[in-house]
């Protein structure tokens, strides 16, 4: 399962880098928050 969300964790964010990339500033930054959020490494919204 960590492996799963770590996974999932570094496409959010990667999409948030390109996004940023993009000049989607706003869409960056949920989708890097929402990364770090998910991924097994943070603070894990699926540990509690």
């Amino acid at each position: 399962m960590a492996t799963v969300l770590w996974i999932i964790a570094v496409l959010i964010g990667i999409a948030g880098v390109v996004a940023l990339l993009r000049r989607q500033i706003l869409w960056g930054i949920i989708l890097i928050v929402v990364a770090l959020l998910v991924g097994p490494g943070g603070v894990s919204i699926f540990n509690v």
